[in-house]
Parts: C-alpha cells; sequence; structure tokens
C-alpha cells in the first residue's frame, strides 16, 4: 500500500503550547442532487504517470494520467502549493473521467482530479489552506471505478 501522500507546507502544529488555529468556517451546503444525476458521474481509479508545471498557470501543474483506458489523459490540476511533482507521479488518484474537455490556459484538461480543502476555495488569499489529494487506501488497477 502507498504511504500517505506528504502535503507541501503542512500547518500541523508542532508543539502543544502553539496555540490552535480557529475552526474553519463551515461551507454553506450545496442543494441537494437527485441521486441520478449523480450516478452519471464516472468516478474512477487513476495513476499519474507524468506531473509538470503548466507553463501559464502558477497554481496549476499538467498531469498526464493512466486511466485504464490504455489512451493519454490529461488533467490540469490546481494543486501546486500544496504538492510537487515527486510527489504526485507514480500515486494512485481518484478523477472525474466523464467531465467535458475545458482548456485552461492554453491547455486542455480531460477530467477532474478529487481533493479535499479545509477551507473553502473562494476564501481570502491570505487564509492558510490544508488541500489533500483524495486515493485509494490500498493498490487497485487504474480503471477501477469509484462507487
Amino acid at each position: 500500500m502507498a504511504d500517505p501522500l506528504p502535503v507541501v507546507g503542512s500547518t500541523a502544529p508542532s508543539h502543544a503550547s502553539t496555540p490552535t488555529a480557529p475552526a474553519p468556517a463551515k461551507p454553506e451546503p450545496k442543494p441537494a442532487v437527485a441521486f441520478e444525476e449523480f450516478a452519471k458521474l464516472d468516478l474512477r481509479v487513476a495513476r499519474v504517470i507524468k506531473a509538470e508545471l503548466h507553463p501559464k498557470a502558477d497554481r496549476l501543474f499538467k498531469l498526464q494520467v493512466d486511466d485504464g483506458t490504455g489512451l493519454p489523459r490529461q488533467i490540469c490540476a490546481g494543486i501546486r502549493g500544496h504538492y510537487t511533482t515527486e510527489q504526485l507521479e507514480g500515486r494512485l488518484i481518484v478523477i472525474v473521467a466523464n467531465l467535458a474537455p475545458r482548456v485552461i490556459r492554453g491547455e486542455e484538461s480531460r477530467g477532474m482530479l478529487l481533493a479535499a480543502s479545509d477551507v473553502p476555495k473562494d476564501a481570502a488569499e491570505s487564509a492558510q489552506r490544508s488541500v489533500i489529494v483524495l486515493q485509494p487506501a490500498g493498490e487497485i488497477a487504474p480503471g477501477a471505478i469509484v462507487s
């Protein structure tokens, strides 16, 4: 089983006497989605084959992933301030495989990597934000369906 992804710039307190940060604001819940709508998402496991810096965006990586189809897939992911290319390459991740392709700063992205964050994306620039890439708890082949 792969080790959990370390996070660049972890904010875990190092001393018991260090004051703890206030709990993050709870995000507003989004509207309910019918099961039939949710079931349209194609969530699957992919392995990061190559991670590189996006040439036109400071917060993005360009990821080449193996999603089990045998066809190359590129995904742009806004996690650059939280991980390094070395931490991502070879890792299993969870992606939304059937998201419509989108050009992001001149690079096509054909899917979305799933990650968790403790601060909403639209929070102030100065907000300290932890981002954790979602990954399977054990080894499983790329293309495995997530349900």
